[in-house]
């Protein structure tokens, strides 16, 4: 009956509680002005005594409707609502609706024990007004009778329905926070693609400029053609971060192999490749192994200094096996942010990376097949 504005995530603002169909409940308190004119013998004092309990009780009501659930809520409406029930039902049976009131606004504060022992309590309540009440036995049976059934029955609905719509918010925000890291995933995994496809990208586009200025006045033809190789990998960077920020780009081995080829021409240094004969892969694997490889080459091309990079690629029916070893000035500085996400995806497949910084730099990238299925 008396409801406090659980619909969803956040409490109803006062404009919508006014507004709300509870109102009706009201209605009930129309039994108690009728209850004198069936009476028998009505005294003059009856029809203000009802009309004064039905003004005090639409204060309470409304008290009790347009706040917010709280303890304070029990004492401000159900306490004064279950009070002037037990001071006006000896006079009044109808009156005892006030105690299905003040079980409803119980319900919608308290807990289920607390709540139940004050249904027991506006029970016994109800039950000893009824027997010092002096309206006559049929109206007096009708009224107390009907609340005391009525008592629990609107409290056990109304203590269901705040579990229903306390598990509505908690749902609500249950998703919310899904939604919030698969936002936080999704910025990640942006980052992530960003910089393996810009670091690589803005790498070959600023050592090809750089033998580009060189070559102008030198050899003008090979210049040109290494200026139109600038422009080709401008507008492949461009066409992968579009796809990148809508999550469509895939790449692949044979992809990146092909690129890793053009990159490192670029640079000077000569590439080995050394692979089964065209292993099928997983897609999920593939994709993966396909920036890794890309991420390490283009480390080999910024970083290394050196002249020669080995590409290796095998597999044994369980796991995936790609090396990329080069054999440039090595060392053991402290990881990037390229090769920290490189770590965390195939980590997410189950794989490990191993870096050895002997010798030049050797990266050996080991996942499981079944990853990918």
């Amino acid at each position: 009956m008396v409801t406090t504005g659980f619909d969803g995530a956040a409490p109803r603002s006062v404009a919508e509680r006014l507004w709300t169909w509870e109102w009706v409940h009201l209605g009930y308190l129309l039994f108690m002005p009728a209850q004198p004119y069936f009476s028998p013998d009505p005294a003059w004092w009856e029809w203000p005594l009802a009309v004064a309990v039905c003004a005090l009780t639409v204060v309470l009501y409304a008290m009790a409707l347009l706040r917010s659930p709280s303890a304070w809520s029990v004492w401000a409406s159900a306490v004064p609502m279950a009070a002037i029930g037990a001071l006006a039902t000896p006079f009044n049976a109808a009156a005892s609706v006030l105690y299905i009131y003040a079980a409803a606004a119980v319900a919608n504060t308290l807990p289920w024990p607390v709540a139940r022992r004050w249904f027991a309590g506006l029970t016994v309540l109800d039950c000893a007004t009824a027997l010092l009440s002096q309206v006559p036995m049929s109206y007096r049976l009708l009224g107390f009778a009907s609340a005391l059934v009525m008592i629990w029955v609107v409290g056990l609905l109304e203590l269901g329905q705040r579990d229903r719509r306390q598990e509505l918010d908690n749902q609500r925000l249950r998703n919310a926070q899904v939604e919030l890291l698969a936002t936080l995933a999704e910025r990640e995994r942006i980052a992530r693609d960003l910089h393996d496809l810009l670091g690589h990208s803005l790498t070959a586009v600023v050592m090809r400029a750089q033998l580009t200025k060189e070559l102008v006045l030198a050899d003008p033809q090979r210049a040109r053609a290494e200026s139109e190789e600038i422009e080709r990998n401008a507008r492949e960077a461009l066409a992968a971060v579009r796809s990148t920020v809508t999550g469509w780009r895939r790449t692949s081995i044979r992809v990146e192999l092909e690129v890793a080829r053009r990159t490192l021409a670029g640079t000077g240094v000569a590439l080995q490749v050394s692979c089964d004969d065209e292993p099928v892969l997983p897609a999920a694997i593939d994709h993966e192994l396909g920036l890794a490889l890309r991420e390490a080459v283009t480390n080999v091309a910024r970083h290394a200094r050196a002249s020669t990079c080995r590409i290796g690629l095998d597999t044994d029916g369980e796991r995936v096996r790609l090396v990329i070893a080069d054999d440039g000035i090595g060392g053991s500085a402290p990881e990037g942010t390229g090769l920290t996400g490189l770590r965390e995806r195939i980590t997410r497949l189950g794989g490990a990376v191993q870096r050895s910084g002997s010798a030049g730099t050797t990266l050996v990238i080991t996942v499981p097949t079944e990853a990918g299925r």
